[in-house]
């Protein structure tokens, strides 16, 4: 994943933050790999715990784990974890 699909993975959270009339689509996208430091999937920037959990969460919860999205998505970590 290259600095442009990061872009694109942060604008799409800011769209499902912003949406709080529909349901929360998963920010999966098939590339499920862990970052070496075995902190982000390098495909949708989300933690082991936030992938296992997802299915159980809330719409609320979901919103959380892509506002942390979007935040890791603009961080030197994020940009790391997606070279």
């Amino acid at each position: 994943m290259d600095a442009k699909d990061v872009s694109t993975l942060a604008q799409r959270a800011a769209g499902v933050i912003a949406a709080f009339d529909t349901a929360v689509p998963s920010p999966c996208v098939s590339v499920c790999k862990m970052d070496a430091d075995r902190r982000y999937c390098i495909g949708c920037l989300r933690t082991i715990p936030e992938i296992a959990g997802w299915s159980k969460m809330d719409d609320a919860g979901r919103r959380r784990i892509w506002q942390a999205i979007q935040m890791r998505a603009h961080s030197p970590q994020g940009a790391e974890a997606n070279p």
